[in-house]
């Protein structure tokens, strides 16, 4: 990695932006963090960022409690930072997510969900076009166990649930027996290793900024000696910082890195070289200890539905 990605990764580790966003019904944009957990090679003068503006009909309220938004959202555009007083489901059926909060990254692939709680500050990034339907949910009816973001599968049955919940016209009483099956189907999902922890410590943080840019790199004495700081040292603030080691954080990151490679379509044996590793099986074995499956099996879910091609209003 070169001194210009490093001292880009420091930039973006220390940098306090400032989003001045129209206020949307009872959601806040507020300031980047100076510890907001991001991609440095995301950030691009090409990027969209589209504010929060959610409209009244989509909004939750005590009569309903669950809402649901669809629409196609291209690639590149990203939700600014912000928060709001609801819980929210943000799921789509093709493309991928990028998800940040200030302590975590996610990467959401295509036929799985990411679970935000009420009063999260997180911003959403749009890593490949993408059929997007969000579920707002009013904090009334949040159930326990629900309290930190997770990414989950989308179950055929949450599948369809949330398919009917977008229909129009619907009677209360239907759209609280959905909302409340779609919950119960959420919390009793495993969730998925997708989450990469960052650290709050500055130096640490721009080291862990550097390898999401790229984590094919597995020596740590390079990754030090990038960040000006001993090996030992670096060692010291992972496990003190995330409590993990600093291979197990790059597994994490290398992981992140595929989702989006992977449901590009690309070779797997390429996929594998860009992340650093010798042979696609080595890489397979991997995925395969984090998710259960083989990388080609937990792609093979992500057909989209045929109701996901209408085109949608506020796109």
């Amino acid at each position: 990695m070169n001194d210009g990605i490093m001292r880009r990764a420091k930039i973006v580790a220390r940098s306090g932006t400032r989003f001045r966003l129209p206020s949307a019904r009872g959601s806040k944009p507020i300031s980047t963090p100076t510890n907001m957990a991001t991609f440095v090679e995301s950030r691009s003068s090409s990027e969209e960022v589209e504010h929060l503006d959610i409209p009244i009909e989509h909004s939750p309220t005590l009569d309903h409690p669950i809402r649901v938004r669809s629409r196609p959202v291209a690639y590149g555009v990203r939700i600014a930072l912000h928060t709001h007083p609801w819980a929210q489901v943000a799921y789509t059926s093709r493309g991928v997510l990028r998800v940040a909060t200030v302590d975590s990254t996610w990467m959401v692939p295509p036929s799985r969900a990411i679970w935000v709680p009420p009063n999260v500050t997180h911003e959403v990034v749009i890593v490949e076009d993408a059929y997007l339907r969000t579920l707002y949910v009013d904090a009334s009816v949040v159930p326990a166990g629900l309290g930190a973001c997770r990414v989950v599968e989308v179950s055929p049955l949450l599948r369809e649930v949330i398919a009917a919940l977008d229909e129009e016209p619907i009677s209360r009483q239907r759209e609280r027996l959905l909302g409340t099956l779609a919950l119960d189907e959420i919390i009793r999902s495993q969730p998925l290793p997708l989450s990469v922890p960052m650290p709050n410590e500055k130096r640490l943080r721009a080291l862990c900024n550097a390898v999401l840019a790229d984590p094919s790199h597995s020596d740590l004495e390079r990754w030090s000696s990038e960040a000006g700081a001993s090996t030992r040292t670096i060692a010291r603030l992972f496990r003190r910082e995330l409590g993990v080691s600093f291979s197990q954080w790059r597994q994490q990151a290398v992981l992140a890195r595929a989702i989006p490679l992977l449901s590009q379509g690309r070779p797997l044996a390429q996929v594998a070289r860009e992340l650093g590793y010798q042979s696609q099986s080595a890489f397979s074995a991997m995925f395969r200890r984090a998710f259960g499956e083989s990388p080609r099996a937990f792609f093979a879910r992500d057909g989209h539905d045929d109701r996901d091609t209408r085109d949608v209003d506020g796109a």
